[in-house]
């Protein structure tokens, strides 16, 4: 069912007692929602209000709210944009989105202000795109749950009462917090609002091998295995190259990579704060699993076989396709970039000095044009697919998944990992608010009015 919403803008109005509770419209608006009754509700985020509804000569698609009943919705006192929906059967005008995103990146000051260190500029694009289209944004960390978040008042983010949103997006960067027995209880709490939340959780590496290796994409993944002494020296007798990774880690922390120099034979790399002693010697393969073993320090990890990738000037690259769903579980590509690593590094997250690239641009210097263009199709289609089979077999809301993609020298693509907490540095920043941002304001649009409406059917 496609949505039908009406764009409106609330004025705030001082009124007597006995007006509090009552909002005026212009008699066309009142048409135009469809609206049955002059008693009905009002409802914002999880508050719902009985209000009766006047007509009043005010300018198209207009709403003049009191102050007071404002406040009861924990609305800030100014002209709001929202988007509107009549559900009949409830008797309810529902107005939204309230999105609210969830992040451990806030950066209290003393003046009531507030900054959000890597995703702020991010922050500011999301709630422009909310402003413009009709709704209300806020940022709240898990621990003030309906308590306070911080909104955009005067080019600050401010402190404020606000209310529960309509839905929430998830942007906690540590995975530790993940496990805490406080956090858990947030995310108890938020399933008994029944509030939808994404991205759900941090996917580990095990988690994605196991949700694709038995699907039509196992063509397109590298062997994997979780790392035990059998298991590191069967793979290390198959491959030349292979890469052991933290099941739980991110930008490109905590890798080692292990490469065959004649039969009995190995170098190791790591991308380790600090590096072994003898990085860079061989080793027999007991005392490269003797020299790995400590490194790993009792953590999960993964052996997965190493793929001869193209480079860029000798420098090691890879492709990540941003992903995110349109509307009901459709998948869209809304960005990809080529990264290229820094000098004398293995990986190429940009937290380890890797730098960006076009796509096309990359792959122009390897294929011809026709041969680029035909690579770069199939890296988004199965990015799209991987995006489909993670959101459809995985437990909890995906709505946005980074797809790390590697390309070998015949033009076939890898899947090299997927991020559902995909950093924000990677779109171009050619446009004033970037594709992702107005994608999750759609995603998160969709799931509070359908919501909504499916409330009404039941």
């Amino acid at each position: 069912m496609s949505l039908s919403l009406i764009p409106i803008l609330i004025e705030p109005k001082k009124r007597t007692q006995n007006e509090i509770n009552v909002i005026q419209m212009p008699d066309h608006l009142f048409k135009q929602l469809q609206i049955n009754k002059r008693e009905i509700k009002i409802s914002i985020g999880r508050i719902s209000i009985p209000v009766i509804v006047q007509s009043a000569d005010l300018p198209e698609n207009t709403i003049h709210v009191s102050e007071e009943l404002m406040e009861s919705l924990y609305l800030p006192i100014q002209h709001l944009k929202m988007q509107a929906m009549f559900l009949p059967g409830l008797l309810t005008l529902k107005l939204g989105p309230v999105i609210a995103l969830l992040t451990d990146s806030i950066e209290a000051r003393n003046d009531n202000e507030a900054i959000f260190r890597s995703i702020h500029l991010f922050c500011e694009e999301i709630n422009q795109g909310v402003r413009e289209k009709g709704g209300l944004f806020y940022i709240f960390s898990f621990d003030q749950f309906l308590k306070q978040g911080y909104f955009l008042e005067n080019e600050k983010w401010v402190k404020a009462h606000l209310p529960a949103p309509d839905v929430i997006y998830n942007r906690i960067h540590s995975r530790v917090l993940e496990f805490k027995n406080e956090y858990k209880q947030f995310r108890q709490n938020i399933k008994q609002l029944s509030i939808p939340f994404f991205n759900d959780r941090f996917l580990s590496k095990w988690e994605v091998y196991n949700c694709l290796k038995e699907t039509q994409l196992d063509f397109y993944i590298p062997e994997t295995k979780l790392f035990s002494q059998d298991h590191f020296y069967q793979m290390t007798e198959k491959y030349e190259t292979l890469f052991l990774k933290p099941i739980h880690g991110s930008q490109g922390r905590n890798i080692i990579k292990v490469k065959r120099e004649s039969t009995l034979y190995y170098s190791l790399e790591t991308s380790l704060k600090s590096l072994p002693s003898g990085n860079g010697e061989k080793f027999s393969f007991d005392e490269l699993y003797q020299l790995v073993k400590p490194l790993i320090h009792n953590r999960i990890y993964i052996i997965q076989q190493g793929i001869p990738l193209m480079s860029h000037q000798s420098a090691a690259m890879d492709f990540r396709v941003l992903c995110h769903q349109n509307a009901y579980n459709h998948w869209k590509v809304t960005s990809t970039v080529a990264r290229i690593a820094a000098k004398q590094e293995f990986v190429s997250n940009l937290a380890r000095g890797g730098t960006l690239t076009r796509p096309l641009n990359a792959l122009r210097t390897t294929f011809n044009e026709e041969k680029a263009i035909e690579a770069l199709a199939l890296m988004k289609e199965l990015a799209l697919e991987t995006a489909g089979i993670i959101s459809q077999n995985s437990q909890g809301l995906f709505g946005e998944l980074g797809i790390d993609i590697g390309v070998d020298q015949e033009g076939k693509p890898w899947l090299i990992e997927v991020n559902s907490k995909p950093s924000k540095n990677f779109e171009d920043g050619l446009t004033k608010i970037r594709p992702s941002a107005k994608a999750i304001i759609q995603l998160c649009t969709i799931l509070t009015f359908d919501s909504a409406d499916m409330k009404e059917d039941l």
